[in-house]
């Protein structure tokens, strides 16, 4: 993982995950570049860390995935609710990832 900054974020998805370059751009122009409050920079990171950090193990994201839509195909709520928990809970793993891991 890169160091915990946007600048970094942003190289290491264009390095290592460019299909999520796009919409990270997108997603900084639309709520940070033009702020003038960086209340939302935090929560920004926090996704966009995530994201990578998912995006960079190809078993993790097809996992996560997988969980996601085998959710939203699922004709029992009770399953739904529990895939998507369980991907949650791993997308707030991915999260928590520290720098230089």
């Amino acid at each position: 993982m890169p160091e915990r900054t946007p600048r970094a974020l942003r190289e290491a998805i264009a390095q290592h995950s460019p299909q999520l370059l796009a919409d990270f751009d997108a997603h900084w122009k639309r709520d940070i570049a033009d702020a003038y409050d960086i209340a939302p920079v935090p929560a920004f990171m926090a996704r966009w860390w995530g994201e990578y950090a998912i995006a960079r193990d190809p078993l993790l994201e097809q996992k996560v995935h997988g969980m996601e839509d085998e959710a939203g195909e699922a004709s029992d709520s009770a399953r739904a609710k529990a895939l998507l928990e369980e991907a949650g809970h791993l997308r707030r793993a991915a999260r928590q990832t520290e720098p230089g891991r």
